[in-house]
């Protein structure tokens, strides 16, 4: 059967649905923003209630944090000692509701260590642009196996209690 141009068109977007896509990059990108400058109440605004975060690689038994004081106290726990934090190398896709961010940290601590870890964030956002659900996919060990023993101290604490 001989194909034409005309049975591989697909219509765009609607307009809504587009301005949604571009509009979730963008909260998105503010988030970002907002991590990379430790903004902790800034962080807590784009989280729904009864949002979940959960970093896949290291298999949450108890299903990550929940809502936006539990997330950003397991944010603070990680990243409040690390003085340099930095945020390489983008790349945002949207489709729907959710963002994919693959991305780089650069961790740089105050005894010298740098650490620089890949990885892949999958965002869900709302109707209202909160965020719902964020799950992280990346090598854990590529962290840990690179931070100094003193953090790894530090968050062996956990951060239940900071909430």
């Amino acid at each position: 059967m001989l194909r034409t141009a005309q049975a591989d068109y697909a219509p765009p977007m609607p307009i809504a649905e587009s301005e949604k896509v571009a509009r979730n990059k963008e909260i998105v990108s503010r988030y970002w923003d907002a991590l990379y400058a430790h903004d902790w109440d800034g962080i807590a605004s784009f989280f729904t209630d009864d949002a979940n975060y959960v970093d896949v690689g290291i298999g949450e038994s108890g299903g990550g944090a929940y809502g936006p004081a539990q997330i950003v106290a397991r944010l603070r726990l990680g990243l409040e000692p690390v003085p340099e934090h930095l945020h390489h190398d983008p790349v945002l896709i949207a489709e729907g509701d959710r963002v994919v961010t693959e991305h780089k940290e650069e961790w740089v601590f105050h005894t010298g260590e740098r650490v620089m870890h890949p990885f892949t964030s999958i965002m869900e956002l709302t109707d209202d642009g909160k965020i719902a659900r964020w799950h992280d996919y990346s090598n854990m060990s590529n962290l840990l196996d690179n931070a100094p023993q003193w953090w790894l101290e530090h968050i062996a604490a956990g951060w239940a209690d900071l909430v």
